[in-house]
This record gives structure tokens, sequence and C-alpha cells, in this order.
């Protein structure tokens, strides 16, 4: 399973990739007002720094030839954009543009399999449903995510899933045993996907054994 991370912040993204684990990154425009930073400045620094790996920017429109529009200027920030496009009627008929022009797309906002058979019937590059929204409203977000998978590989859909939305690290696991193609994961979740009570203790009782015994480096 490739792991996305779901940030605009430069210095979570730069720290995840030095540990050679990052495989892409999501964002939207609440992640970028985050930072503080010109929202411009902010992906066109994420989409340098990231050269060669899937870089998400989200377009704002909502009528299909607004996101079109916005969707190919992005689309010259970087050979690594990829167009974030929300699941509505508009935004699949501006999917269907994007795919024929060999623009790559996200069809995000995801919420059912039924949604994501139509994006990937429209060419989306990847399909992204939000298992903790889900969850929010008291449905399980995870067996939309499994009825998605289930879908593709009955149709032999070459679509990318991205699960979205992951709110802990059980969520993570749980999207690697069903075999999802990409998790994007929040810097704060993937550091604790380290973190692992055995680990520290065992890592103590090494140091306590190596000091007795006279190890030294």
């Amino acid at each position: 399973m490739k792991i996305f991370i779901d940030t605009a912040d430069i210095n979570e993204i730069r720290e995840i990739k030095e540990l050679g684990i990052l495989d892409g990154v999501t964002t939207n425009p609440s992640l970028v007002k985050k930072t503080g930073r010109p929202w411009k400045e902010a992906v066109s620094e994420i989409l340098k720094e990231c050269a060669g790996l899937p870089v998400s920017v989200e377009v704002v429109a909502t009528d299909t030839e607004g996101m079109v529009r916005e969707a190919r200027e992005l689309a010259k920030l970087g050979d690594n954009a990829v167009i974030k496009i929300p699941c509505t009627e508009a935004g699949i008929r501006a999917v269907r543009t994007l795919s024929a022009e060999g623009i790559k797309t996200n069809v995000t906002l995801v919420f059912s399999p039924l949604q994501a058979l139509l994006a990937a019937k429209v060419g989306a590059t990847y399909v992204s449903p939000f298992i903790g929204r889900i969850d929010d409203i008291g449905y399980d977000g995870m067996m939309v995510i499994e009825e998605v998978v289930n879908l593709y590989e009955v149709y032999g859909v070459e679509t990318e899933i991205i699960a979205a939305s992951i709110r802990h690290v059980d969520h993570v696991r749980r999207c690697a045993e069903l075999g999802v193609d990409i998790a994007t994961i929040p810097y704060k979740v993937i550091k604790q996907m380290f973190r692992h009570p055995l680990t520290d203790v065992g890592l103590e009782r090494f140091l306590r054994d190596a000091e007795e015994a006279g190890i030294k480096i």
C-alpha cells in the first residue's frame, strides 16, 4: 500500500519524505489555510519538493467549465500535479474532459461505491472515499472502502483508490488488509504508526543490558 501524507505543511512533508516512506501528497484549501501561506506559493513549493511524486491540488470552482479551466492552470504548476475534483455531476463531466486531455485527476468527497464507480467510468486517475466523515454520520467508513475495493476488482478498474479522512492507525491497518492502493494519512497518524509500547520496553531493556555488559559504541 502506498502512503501519501495529507497536509500542506512543507516541514511535515519533508520530514516524512526523508524517512523514505512517502509516495505522494494530498492537499485541499482547508489544509493550505492552516499554513497561513498564500495558496499558490504553498502548492508550488510542495510540487517542487515532491518532484516525481503525485501531489493532489484541489479546484474551487463548482461548475464544469470553471473546474476544467482551473484544472488546466493547476496542471501547469508541475508535471506531478493531480487535480482534485469533487464528485458532483459537474465534477464528473469535468473529469471526463480532463481525462481525455491526459490531465490526472483525483475525484474527492466520495462517500459511496456508486460514486466511485462513476468516477472510474470517466477515467479518474484516483478516487478518494472519506472514511472518517462516513463514520461521523453513524455509518461504517471501512465498509464503504471494502465495497469500493470489491467493485473495482470485479470490473478490473484501473482507477486507484486513495483511502482518505483517516483518523487513526487502525484505519490504516484495515486499509492495508483490504489491499487499498493508497492511504493518505495525516502527519500525526503517520508518526503514531511507528509507536508500540513493547518497542519502547524492549529498547529500554536492550540498552540497560548493553550498559551492564560494558558494550560501548
